[in-house]
C-alpha cells in the first residue's frame, strides 16, 4: 500500500480477485476464491471480451455486460483500531453492492460518481484477515447510449483518520479576490469529532505555491462538541499571486493541520488554483478579467482499446494533442469524470464543463429508434434510480470537484428535452408537411403558437422545469462560485417552459441557427454552443458575435458506442480517432484555433469526393453534397493513386496564402479568402513523386510522397522511460514503411507486437470505428498503415524490449527503461 499524503490515505488498487459471473454467496468471508483471477484495478471486464452481436448492441459498442465479483483480502494494524477507516471508490459501473467481512454496506446504482463506506465497525485488526467484496451488476447491457464499461474501473483508496478529523471532501477553497496584485483565499473546513467528549483543537492552514514557497498561513482555535460536525472559515491574503489560467496553470497547495495539546492529529493537502471567472451576457466568458473564447470539445470517459479503465497517461497523450490543436476547454459528456482526469486538466490548463446526467425522470432510447423510450430491461438505465439518487449523486460530483480551478461551470443535464412531452411538438419542426430544417432554420411556429401547444400538452407525472430547478438548487447549495448550465436541445421552447429559468447560462446543442432568435427573446443569460459539429458553420457565429462565448465540438475523440449497425462499434465524430491519431478535421480546426502557423495536405480521388470541376473551377457536387453535420470527407495523408487519376486536394492552413507543388512544379497560389470556410482546394492529375504545400512568406510546408510497397515496420514510442508503478503507460505506434523509410498508408498488413520484461500489453487498436479485432491481443491489422499498442508498467525496475513485426517485413525493436 502506498501512502499518498500525511493523512493515512492508501492506494487500494492492487491485488484484487475477480470472477466474471454471479456467485450469490461470494460476499461471505469463507467463499473459496483461490481460483479467482488476480488483478489490479482500475479494471473493465467488458473491454476484455470479443465484440459480438449476442447479448450486446451498437449503443454500447457490441461488447457484453453481465455480472462480476471482486474480492480483496487485507490486514489492518492494531494502531488503527481506535481510528476511523473508510473505503473510497471513484467510480464503479454499475449497480455496485459492497460488503466488508460479510456485512452489507450498501448499493450505489450510478456508475459515474464517487462514493465511500465507513468500515470501522466491521474490521479485524492485527493478523486477522479482512475481506471486502463488491458485486457489479451490468446485466442491462444496453443501459447507456455510449460505452460505459463494466467493473471497478476507477481508483480505490483506503483512508484511516483519527476520531477528530476532516471528513471526505471537507475542505472547500475559493478565491473571492484574484488579481495580479492581490488574492484572498477562503478555506472552509468541516471538522468531525467522533469522540465522547468535547475537544479543543488548533486548525492551521499553510499555503505553498507551485515552487514549494510558503505563500501564507493562519491558525484558529476551535472547540468541537462531542459527536458533532461543524464548519468554519479561514481567510489568507496573498500579494502578487501566481494566477491559474490556460497558458500558465499555476497551482497552490493548502495543508490543513489539526492539532490538540501539542499533538498533530491529522494533516490533509488540497490543491487549488487562484483565478477569477465572470460571464457576461454581451461579451461572453472572462478568465482573470480577460475575455476567453471556449475552443472546446466534448469527451466521453473511455479510452478506446483500454475501455473505461483509462490510465491517466492515455488521457495525457490525448489532451496534449487537443491542446496542440488550440483546444482550451472540455465538456465531460455526459457524466462526471474521474478525479485524476480533473487533476490533469488542472495541471494542463483546460477549462472544464462538469456534467452530471444524460437522463432524468424519463429514459432515452438506446436502440436508435428515436422514440425516446426504453423498450425492455436491457435498455433501462439510470432513470430507474433518478428520483431516489439524483440529489446524492449531484452532491457527490460537486463536493468532490469544487476545488478544481479547471471547472468553470456545472452542467445538470444533456439534451433532456427529448424525453419530456410537449417540447418537440411545440416547435413545429417535426410536422409531416413541414419543410423547415431543425438544424438550419428558426422554428416554423411563432411564439404564441409554441406557447399554446406547450401549455395544452399533458406533461404527465414529471415536469422538466421542476426537476431542473431542484437539481440547480442543490448545486447552488454546495457551490455558488460557478454558474449552472445544461445542454439545451430545444431552447426555443425551454426559454419559456421554465427550464432556462433554472439555469445561469445557456448551452445550446446544434442550435447555431437560433442564437440570435433566442437572444432577442431572452437576453438574461449568456449563450454558448455546448455541443457542436466540427464544421465551419459552428465556428463562424463565434467570430461574428461576441455574445457567443464559444463552442464544444462533438467530439474531441471518437468514442465507443452510439453505433447503429454491425460491425461499426464506435462513433466516428471525433477529430482524433480511437487510437489517438489526428484526423483531417483535427488539422482543419488547428488552422482555426491555433495561432501558430501551420499547413497540412490531405487527398482523395475526385470521383469519391463531394466536388466537381467545370471550366477549371472547383465546386460542390449538387448531387453529392459535402457532409455538414458530424461527418468529414474520407481524406487521407496519402499520395499513392493511379497515374493520371484526378485527385481532390484539401489543404488546411492559417496562413494568408498557400502554393501547391507537384514534383517541384507550381500548381498555383490560393488565398485563405478564396473560400468562406478557409479551406484551400485543388484538383490535381496524379503523378508519382511529391505533392507539397508551401505557406507563402512563412517558411513552413507539408508534403506527401509516393511510397513503394512496405519493407519494414517502424516502431515509435512517446516515451523512452516509465515508472515501475503498475499504472504508467507508453504508447507504441507501428508504422509500415518502404525501403526509403517513407510511411506506407495505402496498404494494410497484420502487425505482431512482442513485449519482453515486467510490463503488460493492455490494448491494441488501429483507430478504425468498424474494426472488431479483439483489444486484448498481440496482433493488429493496420489502418492507414499504422496501429497502436499501449504498454503498461509492471512493479519492478527493468529494461523492457518491445518489438513490432509483420510477415516478410523487417522487424523493429526498442528498449524502454522502467525505473
Amino acid at each position: 500500500m502506498h501512502k499518498k499524503s500525511s493523512q493515512d490515505t492508501f492506494n487500494f488498487n492492487a491485488d484484487w480477485l475477480f470472477h466474471l459471473g454471479d456467485i450469490p454467496e461470494a460476499f461471505k468471508t469463507d467463499q473459496d476464491d483461490s481460483s479467482w483471477r488476480q488483478l489490479n484495478v482500475p479494471h473493465d471486464w467488458s473491454a476484455e471480451q470479443s465484440f459480438t452481436q449476442e447479448d450486446a448492441g451498437g449503443s454500447t459498442a457490441f461488447l457484453p455486460g453481465g455480472i462480476g465479483w471482486y474480492r480483496k483480502h487485507f490486514k489492518m494494524p492494531d494502531s488503527a483500531s481506535d481510528q476511523i477507516t473508510r473505503i473510497e471508490f471513484d467510480g464503479i459501473y454499475n449497480n455496485a453492492e459492497v460488503w466488508i467481512n460479510g456485512h452489507y454496506l450498501g448499493m450505489r446504482p450510478y456508475g459515474y460518481v464517487p462514493f465511500s463506506y465507513d468500515l470501522t465497525a466491521h474490521l479485524n485488526y492485527g493478523n486477522q484477515d479482512n475481506v471486502i467484496a463488491v458485486k457489479v451488476d451490468r446485466s442491462a447491457y444496453l443501459d447507456c447510449r455510449w460505452y460505459p464499461g463494466s467493473g471497478i474501473y476507477r481508483n480505490v483508496r483506503l483512508v484511516t483518520v483519527p476520531k477528530v478529523h476532516i471528513p471526505q471532501w471537507g475542505t472547500f477553497i475559493t478565491t473571492p479576490i484574484a488579481t495580479a496584485e492581490r488574492a484572498e483565499v477562503s478555506v472552509k473546513t468541516t471538522l468531525s469529532n467522533k469522540e465522547a467528549e468535547d475537544r479543543d483543537v488548533i486548525v492551521k492552514v499553510s499555503l505553498t505555491d507551485s515552487n514549494g514557497n510558503e505563500a501564507g498561513t493562519i491558525e484558529t482555535q476551535v472547540n468541537l462538541p462531542a459527536d458533532q460536525t461543524q464548519e468554519f472559515e479561514q481567510t489568507i491574503q496573498i500579494d502578487q499571486p501566481q494566477l491559474w489560467n490556460t497558458q500558465s496553470p499555476n497551482l497552490y497547495t493548502a495543508r490543513t493541520e489539526i492539532s490538540s495539546n501539542g499533538t498533530t492529529l491529522e494533516k490533509s493537502d488540497s490543491v487549488f488554483g487562484i483565478r477569477h471567472i465572470r460571464y457576461d451576457v454581451d461579451k461572453g466568458f472572462f478568465l482573470n478579467g480577460i475575455r476567453t473564447v471556449f475552443k472546446g470539445v466534448c469527451l466521453h470517459h473511455e479510452g478506446g482499446c483500454v475501455g473505461a479503465a483509462v490510465p491517466i497517461g492515455v488521457w495525457e497523450r490525448r489532451l496534449r494533442l487537443l491542446q496542440e490543436m488550440g483546444c482550451n476547454a472540455i465538456r465531460t459528456a455526459h457524466n462526471p469524470p474521474s478525479e485524476e482526469f480533473l487533476d490533469l486538466c488542472d495541471r494542463m490548463g483546460f477549462l472544464v464543463q462538469d456534467e452530471a446526467f444524460d437522463e432524468w425522470d424519463n429514459p432515452k432510447d438506446k436502440r436508435h429508434n428515436y422514440n425516446q423510450q426504453a423498450e425492455d430491461e436491457e435498455t433501462k438505465g439510470y432513470t430507474r434510480y433518478f428520483s431516489e439518487w439524483s440529489d446524492r449523486d449531484i452532491q457527490a460530483m460537486v463536493l468532490r470537484d469544487r476545488n478544481h480551478p479547471s471547472i468553470v461551470m456545472w452542467s445538470i443535464g444533456n439534451e433532456i428535452e427529448w424525453t419530456y412531452p410537449g417540447y418537440e411538438a411545440a416547435t413545429g419542426y417535426w410536422e409531416d408537411d413541414e419543410e423547415a430544417d431543425y438544424y438550419l432554420h428558426e422554428p416554423p411556429y411563432d411564439d404564441a403558437k409554441r406557447r399554446r401547444i406547450f401549455n395544452e400538452t399533458d406533461h404527465g407525472e414529471h415536469i422538466l422545469a421542476e426537476t431542473a430547478a431542484r437539481l440547480a438548487t442543490r448545486v447552488r447549495e454546495l457551490d455558488t462560485t460557478r454558474p449552472v448550465t445544461a445542454n439545451m436541445v430545444i431552447p426555443t421552447v425551454s426559454q419559456f417552459s421554465g427550464y432556462a429559468d433554472a439555469l445561469d447560462i445557456d448551452g445550446y446543442s446544434y442550435r447555431q441557427s437560433v442564437y440570435e432568435y433566442c437572444r432577442e427573446r431572452n437576453s438574461k443569460h449568456m449563450i454558448f454552443g455546448s455541443e457542436n459539429w466540427a464544421q465551419w458553420s459552428e465556428w463562424k457565429p463565434v467570430l461574428e458575435h461576441e455574445y457567443i462565448a464559444g463552442i464544444f465540438l462533438w467530439t474531441g475523440v471518437c468514442y465507443l458506442g452510439e453505433s447503429r449497425k454491425w460491425p461499426v462499434k464506435a462513433n466516428h465524430s471525433g477529430v482524433i480517432d480511437l487510437a489517438g491519431f489526428a484526423k483531417p478535421n483535427y488539422h482543419y480546426f488547428r488552422s482555426l484555433w491555433n495561432d501558430e502557423k501551420m499547413v497540412k495536405v490531405t487527398t482523395m480521388p475526385l470521383a469519391k469526393s463531394n466536388y466537381i470541376v467545370k471550366d477549371g473551377v472547383i465546386s460542390e457536387n449538387p448531387e453529392n453534397k459535402r457532409e455538414t453535420y458530424w461527418g468529414w470527407p474520407d481524406l487521407r495523408e496519402n499520395w499513392n493513386y493511379t497515374e493520371g487519376e484526378e485527385i481532390y486536394v484539401e489543404v488546411y492552413s492559417n496562413c494568408e496564402s498557400v502554393e501547391l507543388f507537384l514534383n517541384e512544379k507550381s500548381l498555383g497560389i490560393h488565398s485563405i479568402s478564396d473560400n468562406e470556410d478557409r479551406i484551400f482546394r485543388w484538383v490535381v492529375p496524379f503523378e508519382a513523386g511529391s505533392l507539397k504545400a508551401v505557406a507563402i512568406n512563412e517558411k513552413i510546408n507539408d508534403d506527401l510522397r509516393t511510397a513503394s510497397q512496405p519493407s519494414a515496420v517502424r516502431l515509435e514510442v512517446d516515451r523512452n522511460s516509465i515508472h515501475a508503478d503498475t499504472s504508467d503507460v507508453v504508447h507504441c505506434v507501428a508504422q509500415l514503411v518502404d525501403a526509403a523509410g517513407l510511411p506506407v498508408s495505402h496498404t494494410e498488413m497484420e502487425v505482431h507486437f512482442q513485449v519482453d520484461g515486467d510490463a503488460t500489453n493492455i490494448g491494441i487498436d488501429n483507430g478504425a470505428c468498424d474494426s472488431i479485432q479483439d483489444y486484448k491481443s498481440d496482433k493488429c491489422v493496420t489502418e492507414n498503415g499504422r496501429c497502436l499498442m499501449i504498454l503498461q508498467a509492471g512493479k519492478s525496475p527493468d529494461t523492457l524490449k518491445v518489438s513490432a513485426s509483420s510477415e516478410n517485413l523487417e522487424t523493429t525493436s526498442l528498449n524502454i527503461s522502467q525505473i
